[in-house]
């Protein structure tokens, strides 16, 4: 058998692969909803980093690539696929291309001023991110009400709860001075 070619082994297989089993499938629009929101949120809480005398830019772009931002390329195409099978594909398209586009603009003014490359002001960061918001609230417009309630509704229990973690950090040094007192 050594020295023969094995061409046309992979292409004489007996069953094929339906296209449909090579895509995913989706899970329910639910799970996608969250997150998104988050990063929503995430983005706005960006803002307020800019807005010190010395923005750290560098830790700016690590936010982009974090937490539930970090998954988000994912969130809003599958929320687009939802919206386009309910008929809003289109607008849905557009918005995920417009907010993806907006975030990329975004990490290379980032990167342009964490290297101190040329000038890039914190009001055009600001307007890149003005603009991936509202392609994001675009977006979260085709989903249904109830759906969209529910992910808020899971959105805002996720942050109390990372914003009580966070708080009883503290707490056990705060008790330590209150019991010395």
């Amino acid at each position: 058998m050594a020295g023969k070619p094995t061409t046309g082994v992979l292409l004489s297989c007996p069953f094929t692969i339906p296209h449909s089993s090579q895509q995913k499938k989706l899970d329910p629009l639910e799970v996608y909803i969250p997150p998104v929101i988050l990063t929503e949120l995430q983005i706005k809480d960006l803002v307020k980093t800019l807005e010190v005398d010395k923005p750290e830019y560098a830790n700016c772009r690590s936010q982009l690539r974090s937490g539930p931002a970090a998954s988000l390329r994912v969130n809003i195409r599958a929320v687009a696929q939802y919206a386009s099978d309910a008929g809003n594909g289109k607008t849905a398209f557009d918005d995920v291309d417009q907010c993806l586009r907006a975030l990329e603009d975004l990490d290379s003014l980032l990167l342009r001023a964490s290297r101190n490359e040329g000038r890039t002001s914190v009001d055009s960061m600001k307007a890149k991110i003005g603009t991936a918001l509202n392609a994001l609230d675009s977006l979260l417009q085709t989903v249904p009400s109830d759906v969209l309630n529910k992910g808020k509704a899971i959105a805002d229990a996720y942050r109390t709860a990372v914003e009580d973690v966070e708080t009883e950090a503290v707490d056990p040094e705060i008790k330590q001075l209150e019991s010395i007192l």
